[in-house]
């Protein structure tokens, strides 16, 4: 079943264009790929799934619950809302709060109890506030941050942040995750055990991931499919045995690292 299409998407920047007419569709369950070098339009493309930049022109579907949500045009919180969440390929955490505070934030998206059961203290707010802090040692106890919960999160190692930003993002319970160069950073040994749990995770939270990597060996182990852009135009589309073989993306991003991934 679909879960996003994105029609003929543009963004110009001034005289710039960053993204030219671009035509992407992600089914439920897929594990998709968005490949291409530095200044691709990659994490621009991003920006327009998720609100922070509106599109010049063309159109971004989300379909849920067999209902359609026009994305384009919506603010960032209301787009999560919807289903969507991402990380950064810079990371964004509420550094100086704690790590149990970091996903506990993101699980307020969908409470019920309003402000007068907030400031009261009613019973429905005290239940709701106890499920989510059951939730959020639940995330972090996945992620195996559960013993550093009170520890500010700009404390911790680089790789147990990036995990910190993805139990952040499913903190929102969304539908569809977008991973922005999640293995930046990491060494070899750190990057494998990214690719089991990106795998894992994908099971786990029944969810459709969308992926950007410059890591070769890990985007062609773990996507359906991949998407190729060349300066916010997409050349190339296929599995990852047809994006290896492609002649273009080959010589325009890959070099001789796909032959050895």
């Amino acid at each position: 079943m679909q879960l996003l299409a994105v029609e003929k998407l543009t963004k110009s920047f001034g005289g710039l264009t960053a993204v030219l007419n671009l035509n992407i569709e992600l089914k439920q369950g897929e594990l998709i790929g968005l490949i291409g070098p530095n200044g691709a339009g990659k994490t621009t493309v991003f920006n327009l799934l998720t609100g922070v930049y509106a599109p010049t022109s063309g159109s971004i579907t989300f379909c849920k619950n067999d209902e359609k949500v026009e994305l384009h045009g919506l603010k960032p919180h209301k787009i999560c809302k919807s289903g969507l969440a991402r990380t950064f390929q810079n990371i964004r955490l509420f550094k100086d709060l704690t790590v149990f505070d970091n996903v506990r934030i993101a699980m307020h998206k969908n409470v019920k109890y309003g402000l007068l059961s907030s400031f009261l203290r009613l019973p429905s707010y005290r239940r709701e506030e106890k499920e989510i802090a059951d939730a959020s040692m639940e995330l972090l106890r996945i992620f195996e941050l559960d013993g550093k919960k009170d520890e500010y999160a700009k404390n911790l190692p680089y790789g147990e942040q990036r995990h910190l930003e993805i139990a952040r993002a499913l903190a929102t319970n969304p539908d569809l995750l977008l991973l922005d160069e999640p293995a930046a950073g990491m060494n070899p040994a750190e990057t494998a055990r990214l690719t089991e749990l990106i795998k894992w995770i994908r099971e786990k939270f029944n969810l459709t991931i969308l992926l950007i990597e410059h890591d070769m060996s890990l985007v062609m182990k773990i996507c359906e499919r991949i998407y190729v852009l060349d300066y916010g135009i997409l050349i190339a589309e296929g599995t990852p045995d047809e994006i290896r073989s492609n002649k273009r993306v080959i010589e325009a991003y890959l070099g001789e690292d796909v032959s050895n991934a």
